[in-house]
C-alpha cells in the first residue's frame, strides 16, 4: 500500500516558510526590500518584544493595486520578473514571490495599502496565510504591513527564538546596513516606544555613519575613493576603519552588492586581506564595502532568503575589493612614521639558518617544582583541584598560610633589555630569558582583577570628567546586558539614552586606556552564554586585560620593565597569559655555551 501523499497546501507554504522566515529580522529584512523597491523615501519601522509580539513596516511607495493584494499573497507571484531569461539580470531586491506568502503563513498579517493610481487604498488581513478580512481604507499611497504573533501556529518554531535582546540585535544590524547603504531613503526605527534610529534621508552617507556608529567612530572612517575603480565594470565604495579602528570580531564586515546585503566569505576575506600587516594580531576592521556590477555578472538566485551570491568572475571582484580597501587605507591613513614602533605582527625571520632552527627549538621555560613542604600539604579529598586561575568562592575555606605565599616559580632575573620593542630580555640562573611584554602583562592584571572581584573590593577611580559614548544599536544593547558585569568590576558605566552610556569611573589599573576603546571593545564582543556568573566575570576581565596591557612595539624603560618581572613572580601562573600562551621562554646556558662552540 503506497503511504506517498501529497501535502496539503497549507503545510507546504509552512515547510517552505522556514526557508525564507527564520526570525524576526527575517521578516524586516523582506518588508524593507519591498519597500525599497517600491521607491519608498520613508520607512519607518516599529518592533515590539523583538518582534515576537509586532513588527510593523511603513512607508511612502508606490503602494499595490486594490485588485492586485490578494494576488500578491499567493506562492511564486511577483511583478519584477517574467521569464527565466529575467534571472540572468536581476536588478530589484525581491523577484522570486514567496517572501509575503511565507510571511503570511506563519504570522496574523495586516497589509493596509493604495496605489498611487486608485482613489482608495484597501485593508486586508490574513491568519495563517487565509483571508479574514478585506476592507476599503483612506490612507496615503505606500504600504504599511503589520505583522502579529509570529509562528503562532508553529509553535515549534517559535519555542526556538532567542531572547528579545538579541532578537533585536538581529533587526538592528539589518536596519542598519541599509541605513547606510540607502543615504536618500529616512529610516525611522522604535522598538516598544524607544526611538533607536532615525536617518534624516538627505543622501549624506557620512551623516548616517556618525548616527549610526557614533561621532568617533564615524568621522573616523575612510572613504573609498570612486575613481580607484572608476574605469572597470566592477566598482568598489564605501567606508572602511583606519589602522586604529578595529574590533575583536569580524562582525563589523558589512559587503553589499547592488544594493543587496550579502554574506561571502572570499570577498569579506579580502577586505581583512586588504590590512595584512597593519592591524594587530587577530584584530578586524569595520568597513562598509558597496560593490556595484553588471546584473549579469552576479547570481542572486541561490538560497530563498538572497543572501548568498554567485560572482561569473570572483577573483576579479576579489581583487577590486582587495586593491580599493588597501590602496585607500595605505593612502588616508599611513601607519608607519619615523616616530611609531612597528607593530607586532611582522617581525622579519633572520635569515641564518642555523639560529632559525635553534630558535624554533626553543620551549616555553620549565615549571619549577615546589618545595617539599608545600607538596606534602594535606587536602581534603572533596576539595577542588587547584588551578591557577580558580577563584575560590563563598563557601570554600579560605587557604592557608603556606597556600597564600607560594614559592617564586620564575628564578632570579636580571633585566638586561629589550627587543623589537616587543621582548624583554633577562639573565638567570640557568641561562637567558625572553618574555612576551604583552602576554606577561596580561597574566598580571588578570590575576589583580581577579582576586579584587573575588573579594569584592576592586579598586575604582573616578574620571576628572564623566565622557559619554555613543555606540551603534547592536553595540549598545550588548554593553546593556553587561552593565552589572561592569559594575562588580569596577568600570562604573550608566546608560543616559538609547545608544549613548556614561562612564563615570574606570579600575585604577586601566587608567591609561581610552573608556571608548574599552567598552567598544567588550561591545563588539558576543555576550558568553554561561549561566554560571563566575564564568561571565571571567571572560570580561579577560576582555579588559588584552586591552590594557602593554602592547608590542611599546619602549618600556628599564625600571619598567623591572617592575613587570617583579609582578609577574608573585602571580599564581606566570608561564602563560590567561589565554594560554607562554609569556616566558629559556635557552639554557647549555644552549649557550653549545652555540659558542664551548662544550666538547
Amino acid at each position: 500500500m503506497s503511504q506517498i501523499k501529497l501535502l496539503p497546501e497549507a503545510v507546504a507554504a509552512q515547510i517552505a516558510a522556514g526557508e525564507v522566515v527564520e526570525r524576526p529580522a527575517s521578516v524586516v529584512k523582506e518588508l524593507v526590500e519591498n519597500s525599497l523597491d517600491a521607491g519608498a523615501k520613508q520607512i519607518a519601522v516599529t518592533i515590539e518584544e523583538g518582534g515576537k509580539n509586532l513588527m510593523c513596516v511603513q512607508d511612502n511607495g508606490a503602494g499595490i493595486p486594490a485588485a492586485e493584494v490578494e494576488l500578491a499573497f499567493r506562492r511564486h507571484a511577483t511583478s519584477k520578473l517574467s521569464t527565466a531569461a529575467d534571472l540572468e539580470g536581476i536588478a530589484s531586491l525581491g523577484f522570486r514571490g514567496e517572501a509575503l506568502a511565507s510571511i503570511a503563513s506563519v504570522s496574523r498579517l495586516t497589509c493596509t495599502t493604495r496605489s498611487r493610481d486608485d482613489a482608495m487604498g484597501v485593508q486586508l488581513r490574513l491568519e495563517g496565510g487565509h483571508r479574514v478580512h478585506r476592507a476599503p481604507s483612506g490612507r496615503p499611497p505606500g504600504t504599511e504591513m503589520r505583522i502579529a504573533d509570529l509562528f503562532y501556529n508553529v509553535p515549534a518554531r517559535r519555542k526556538f527564538l532567542r531572547t528579545e535582546r538579541t532578537e533585536r540585535r538581529h533587526i538592528n544590524a539589518f536596519l542598519t546596513r541599509y541605513a547606510i547603504a540607502y543615504p536618500e531613503v529616512a529610516f525611522h526605527v522604535r522598538h516598544d516606544d524607544r526611538e533607536t534610529l532615525q536617518t534624516p534621508g538627505n543622501g549624506d552617507t557620512r551623516e548616517v555613519l556618525l548616527n549610526v556608529y557614533g561621532r568617533e567612530v564615524g568621522s573616523g572612517l575612510l572613504e573609498i575613493a570612486a575613481e580607484l575603480t572608476a574605469r572597470n565594470a566592477i566598482r568598489v565604495q564605501g567606508f572602511v576603519g583606519s589602522t586604529q579602528i578595529h574590533r575583536a570580531n569580524r562582525g563589523y564586515i558589512t559587503l553589499m552588492i547592488n544594493g543587496r546585503w550579502v554574506e561571502d566569505l572570499r570577498i569579506t576575506y579580502a577586505i581583512i586581506q586588504a590590512y595584512h600587516t597593519l592591524l594587530p594580531t587577530k584584530r578586524y576592521p569595520i568597513a562598509f564595502v558597496q560593490v556595484e556590477m553588471p546584473p549579469e555578472d552576479l547570481d542572486v538566485n541561490v538560497h530563498p532568503a538572497k543572501t548568498e551570491v554567485r560572482f561569473r568572475e570572483a577573483d576579479e571582484v576579489f581583487r577590486a575589493v582587495q586593491r580599493a580597501v588597501r590602496a585607500t587605507v595605505i593612502a588616508q591613513a599611513p601607519v608607519a612614521t619615523p616616530w611609531q614602533p612597528p607593530r607586532r605582527s611582522a617581525p622579519a625571520a633572520p635569515p641564518e639558518q642555523t639560529l632559525r632552527t635553534r630558535l624554533q627549538q626553543l620551549q616555553p621555560a620549565r615549571q619549577f617544582t615546589l618545595p617539599r613542604a608545600v607538596k606534602k600539604q594535606p587536602t581534603s579529598p572533596s576539595a577542588r583541584p587547584a588551578t591557577p586561575d580558580h577563584v575560590p568562592s563563598a563557601t570554600e575555606p579560605a587557604p592557608s598560610a603556606v597556600e597564600e605565599r607560594q614559592p617564586a616559580q620564575l628564578p632570579p632575573l636580571r633585566v638586561v633589555g629589550q627587543v623589537a620593542r616587543m621582548f624583554i630580555v633577562a639573565e638567570g640562573p640557568e641561562g637567558l630569558y625572553l618574555i612576551d611584554q604583552h602576554a606577561a602583562h596580561e597574566r598580571v592584571l588578570y590575576e589583580r582583577m581577579r582576586s579584587d572581584w573575588a573579594t569584592g573590593d576592586v579598586p575604582s577611580q573616578p574620571l576628572l570628567a564623566a565622557q559619554t559614548i555613543t555606540l551603534p544599536p547592536d553595540e549598545a544593547t550588548r554593553l546593556e546586558a553587561q552593565l552589572p558585569t561592569l559594575s562588580a568590576l569596577g568600570i562604573q558605566v550608566e546608560k543616559v539614552k538609547t545608544g549613548a552610556f556614561q562612564v563615570s569611573a574606570i579600575p585604577a589599573p586601566l587608567r591609561n586606556i581610552s573608556p571608548q576603546e574599552l567598552l567598544a571593545d567588550i561591545a563588539s564582543s558576543e555576550p558568553e552564554r554561561s549561566p554560571v556568573r563566575e564564568e561571565l566575570e571571567k571572560a570580561t576581565i579577560l576582555k579588559i586585560c588584552k586591552r590594557a596591557a602593554i602592547k608590542g612595539g611599546q619602549v618600556l624603560p628599564l625600571e619598567e620593565m623591572r617592575t613587570l618581572i617583579r609582578d609577574l613572580e608573585e602571580t599564581r601562573n606566570p608561564r602563560t597569559c590567561p589565554h594560554g600562551r607562554p609569556t616566558i621562554l629559556q635557552i639554557s646556558m647549555k644552549e649557550l655555551a653549545f652555540q659558542f662552540g664551548r662544550l666538547g
